[in-house]
């Protein structure tokens, strides 16, 4: 039996498309805290301590609960990377 070079080498393994930024159509215009962490790839403590410091644009207080504009935090996320820098928000 003739060893085929053609059936030993295997096709290489297809790349995984680049996961798509979430749209702003994917995001509700106001966020919960969960919606926020999920969105930003954090755990909700670190949203509640950033919440707390002042540090996301757009949070309103309501009862016990906050709630986030979306328009808000992606405009502050461009200008974060556009600027390149750390500015602490100040209602």
């Amino acid at each position: 039996m003739e060893n085929d070079d053609r059936t030993s080498q295997q096709a290489p393994a297809p790349e995984e498309p680049a996961r798509p930024e979430p749209a702003k159509a994917d995001l509700p215009p106001i966020l919960t805290v969960d919606e926020l962490a999920g969105f930003l790839r954090l755990n909700r403590k670190t949203v509640y301590e950033a919440l707390s410091r002042g540090e996301i644009p757009g949070v309103r207080r309501i009862g016990g609960t906050f709630r986030i504009s979306r328009d808000s935090v992606l405009g502050w996320m461009n200008r974060q990377v556009a600027g390149g820098g750390r500015r602490r928000h100040v209602p």
